[in-house]
Order: C-alpha cells, then structure tokens, then sequence
C-alpha cells in the first residue's frame, strides 16, 4: 500500500478533481454537463455548503480519486450521520489503498462530526466497489432504496 494524503477540494483540485467527478460520471453511464459539473464544484467550495468533497493524492501529488460526503440527520437517532453521495477511484488505481485512504478519512471525520455512522449507496452492477465496501460494513443493511421522480 502506497503513501496517500486526503484532504478536502481546494479551489486548485478543479482541473483533477473535474477528471475524477467525469470518470465517475462515465462509470454510471451519465452524461456530465459543465452547468452541473461547475454546479457541484461550486458546492464543493463553498464552506456554507453542506456537501464537502474530498481528494486523494499519491506519489507526485496525483489525484487519484474523490468522496462527496455530507451530514444526514437520522430522526430515529436525533443526530446527525454522514452520507457519501459519490465515491471514485482513478481505474489505474484501484486496489492501490487510494479507496483505503478515503474511506480512514471518512471514518476520522465522522469521529470529527459526531456522527455515528456514514452511509452510502451503490448500484447493484458496481461488483468490485461493493467487493471493497463489504470489507468495511460486512456486507449491504437490509434497507431497499426508492426513488420518486417529481418532473
């Protein structure tokens, strides 16, 4: 396992960080705008924004992948807890400990936020990153998610 520095996007990550977020994009089969993309770098950046992004960088200071992760409230709990909204890794790099890295910054955020817990959801098809996220959860909760399309 490489030597990895995660830290949160800064206004010089956009060239890389826009490379990632259009591999991650790709991965899902959906077509990335520069309206959206500029969109959610904008979020990235802004600190009054609740969505934070993460970037990962290995030898020669390369970016090699991201994590958008926010704070969720859990009513049943009355706290809040962390919820990654995406999460990629450069294909060249994958099985490296980039994902490693990313995810032990999660974990350390969430200990930072007082969040209990941190979730994420998948597709069914995405087989190696579920493989990866099994090693840290055990395996899927029991949870089903819907979604209804409102226009």
């Amino acid at each position: 396992m490489g030597d990895y520095r995660v830290s949160f996007v800064s206004a010089d990550d956009q060239p890389e960080w826009r490379s990632l977020f259009e591999g991650y994009a790709e991965f899902y089969k959906t077509s990335l705008t520069d309206e959206v993309a500029d969109q959610v770098w904008d979020w990235l950046v802004d600190p009054g924004h609740v969505l934070a992004g993460l970037i990962v960088r290995g030898e020669q200071n390369k970016a090699l992948g991201i994590a958008h992760v926010r704070a969720c409230p859990r009513s049943l709990s009355g706290c809040d807890i962390g919820f990654v909204d995406d999460m990629f890794v450069d294909p060249d790099a994958r099985g490296s400990g980039a994902a490693d890295a990313l995810v032990a910054r999660l974990q350390e955020l969430a200990e930072e936020r007082g969040w209990p817990s941190i979730r994420w959801v998948t597709q069914h098809f995405n087989e190696r990153g579920r493989a990866f996220y099994d090693r840290y959860t055990g395996g899927p909760t029991d949870f089903i998610m819907y979604q209804l399309k409102c226009s």
